[in-house]
């Protein structure tokens, strides 16, 4: 299964449209791009990996595989993104600002359990991360 983040860049936040192979899932919100700094960037646009992960704080939720220099990058319920997130990326129903979004735990269990069943069949689940101005330059 691919996953696909196309996002928009603002200097409070970053927007993205999340889709399976073509089909809208939900909104994102991340932190602003700062050149990939811990916990202040949102990560690099590119190709990863997708596991589920269990933590005490987030229960059963999803880890981004092998982002370079940065560690434990989770899709996990969040609605604004300078106070809850620090490089993560939250699912959201609706967005509301730069990096700020509505209903983010309706949106995560949608992507949870579309994620959780693909991987329970033994699909790996590859998520690509592109900006905006890169799909305009595709379509011309």
């Amino acid at each position: 299964m691919v996953l696909s983040i196309t996002r928009t860049y603002f200097p409070d936040g970053t927007n993205g449209k999340l889709e399976c192979e073509g089909k809208f899932i939900c909104n994102t919100i991340e932190l602003p791009w700062k050149n990939n700094e811990t916990k202040v960037s949102c990560i690099p646009e590119g190709k990863y990996f997708i596991k589920k992960r269990y933590s005490k704080k987030f229960q059963w939720h999803l880890e981004v595989l092998e982002v370079k220099n940065r560690s434990l990058i989770l899709f996990h319920p969040a609605n604004n993104a300078l106070r809850e997130l620090n490089g993560c990326i939250a699912p959201v129903t609706k967005l509301s600002g730069p990096g700020l979004g509505l209903m983010s735990r309706k949106a995560f269990t949608k992507l949870k359990d579309l994620v959780y069943k693909a991987l329970s069949n033994n699909e790996s689940v590859q998520l690509i991360v592109k900006s905006d101005s890169q799909m305009e330059m595709t379509k011309k």
